[in-house]
């Protein structure tokens, strides 16, 4: 038996494997980023609407609950000290608009004097959310 030690194989790397690996990472990823939904309300029964759509480039949310407690990114605030934080709020993140957030139940009166106190504030876009409504 003969054996050749002069010569070498030289070691591969093969490419495409990479490759497809690489991409299957970066689609991963993609779908992962698509699902977030950007959500920083707090839980309560939306109303539905059939042109309804999410807006993700506002950074600040008020919600307003069925008990009539109005929320400003998860904390609690008085609807007369309303206006004075989201003008805080609005210079801490250079905020284009707003995201509204109130249960089905509110009376109009309610979300009326909280649009009032954003549009006090200086906040001019404002995106009333909604769930979509099912179709028959």
């Amino acid at each position: 038996m003969k054996v050749n030690i002069g010569t070498q194989r030289r070691a591969r790397i093969e490419i495409l494997p990479l490759i497809d690996i690489v991409f299957l990472l970066l689609v991963f990823f993609i779908y992962a980023m698509l699902s977030m939904a950007v959500h920083r309300g707090v839980s309560v029964n939306l109303p539905t609407s059939s042109s309804a759509r999410i807006e993700k480039e506002l950074l600040l949310s008020i919600t307003i609950k069925d008990s009539g407690d109005i929320l400003l990114d998860n904390n609690r605030i008085p609807l007369k000290d309303l206006a004075w934080f989201l003008e805080l709020k609005s210079k801490e993140r250079d905020t284009p608009g707003l995201l509204l957030f109130a249960d089905k139940r509110v009376s109009c009166q309610l979300l009326l004097h909280v649009l009032d106190q954003i549009r006090m504030a200086g906040i001019n876009r404002i995106s009333l959310q909604t769930t979509m409504e099912s179709q028959p």
